[in-house]
């Protein structure tokens, strides 16, 4: 990202960013699958809907422990170290443009949100880029604790939650406290799906709403990300400034002590049975852990970006992030498609777990084929060009300049 019209030239571009970038918004599309083509309830109540035995217990459980909360942090440390490279440090520095694109992604994540799909993270991402703006200035070490003072409120109000499951009668269930639907309403919803794009929306709104209130509770996971991100990239790890010792060390740190948590909780859901009375557990220890884990996951994509021999592999990754909006969109608008009747295929409520993980593996080997190509003749994705049109208030030159 750039304060000029012109995009940032080729070299000058951080290659970890794109790579991040790339990685984050294809990973991100493992967890999202689930909220597509199954009931919302299933992805914090996983056998609220479908199969949840032999091979899609084994999804479920590699989701959970290498997916979910993890590839949706990066992405989010990754728009706070991009929000800082675009406006910069200095105290004069303009925040017109800022506020600017702010506005016009608030307004494209609502039309996402509402035409598409409830779970659309652009919302947060524009409400939360209005405030990250301000703390720009801040140390990497206040910045850090901001951070995590944020992160740990909306934990602490999350395990809450269902921390309260504990106190329930014993005669309550999940239909008691509205994490799971009812047979009868399970049929009517997936019937509302299939049956065409307009019945779909009424659920889809409702879910949205739900999604924009949540931001008072759990929005500050996002900022302080955001928070954490800018530290990073304060700190230069995010550029891949680090030495190899160093990232190494991160790694090893992040997935040695993140991965082994995240895998113990996810293992109490398993031989609990996902028992009410325990689903504070498995989501305790993935909120925290995740943190850890997407530390190590960054760490090892720089390493990667400092190998020579890996240049080739990197490229379709960095294509990817360039155009991560535009593959972010283009998920949704692929998922609706196959999922919603009427429009598309309909087939909400129809794909296991197994189905879900081969359908995802599919749209990410296309995705990284196509912004490839993509931009072998264009200066950005699509949806690129026009959020930046719009930024800026004219329309922004697309086509490469042929030498």
């Amino acid at each position: 990202m750039s304060l000029h019209t012109a995009p940032v030239a080729a070299k000058d571009r951080f290659e970890s960013l794109d790579v991040l970038r790339g990685v984050a918004v294809l990973g991100i599309l493992m967890m999202n699958v689930q909220a597509f083509t199954m009931a919302s309830n299933a992805y914090a109540y996983p056998p609220a809907h479908m199969d949840l035995t032999g091979a899609n217990l084994t999804v479920w459980y590699i989701s959970h422990v290498f997916f979910e909360m993890k590839f949706i942090t990066i992405f989010s440390a990754l728009f706070g170290a991009g929000m800082l490279l675009m406006v910069g440090e200095e105290p004069d520095a303009p925040r017109k443009l800022h506020f600017s694109r702010m506005t016009w992604l608030l307004v494209i994540g609502l039309i996402h949100m509402f035409g598409l799909w409830f779970g659309d993270i652009l919302v947060t991402y524009a409400i939360g880029g209005f405030i990250i703006v301000f703390f720009r200035r801040m140390s990497p070490g206040k910045l850090i604790g901001w951070g995590l003072f944020w992160v740990a409120l909306s934990g602490l109000l999350m395990v809450a939650i269902f921390a309260s499951f504990t106190l329930l009668p014993a005669d309550m269930g999940p239909t008691d406290v509205g994490i799971a639907y009812s047979d009868e309403q399970l049929a009517e919803l997936v019937n509302t799906y299939q049956s065409g794009y307009l019945p779909s929306r009424i659920p889809n709104a409702l879910n949205g709403l739900g999604n924009i209130l949540m931001f008072a509770f759990f929005g500050g996971r996002i900022v302080g990300v955001m928070l954490l991100g800018m530290a990073l990239y304060k700190l230069g790890f995010l550029l891949g400034r680090w030495s190899v010792r160093h990232y190494v060390i991160a790694a090893a740190v992040g997935l040695g002590v993140g991965l082994p948590i995240v895998a113990w909780g996810g293992q109490v859901a398993i031989d609990h049975d996902f028992s009410l009375d325990t689903m504070w557990i498995h989501t305790a220890t993935n909120y925290g852990g995740s943190l850890l884990v997407s530390l190590g996951y960054a760490a090892l994509i720089n390493l990667a970006c400092k190998a020579p021999w890996l240049k080739l592999i990197r490229a379709p990754f960095a294509a990817a992030g360039r155009m991560a909006f535009t593959n972010y969109l283009t998920q949704s608008i692929v998922m609706v498609f196959l999922t919603v009747g009427g429009i598309g295929l309909g087939l909400f409520g129809e794909l296991e777990r197994i189905q879900q993980a081969q359908l995802v593996v599919t749209v990410w080997i296309v995705q990284l084929i196509v912004s490839v190509l993509w931009l072998q003749v264009f200066r950005f994705g699509p949806f690129e060009w026009l959020w930046r049109s719009l930024s800026y208030g004219q329309l922004q030159p697309i086509m490469k300049v042929k030498a």
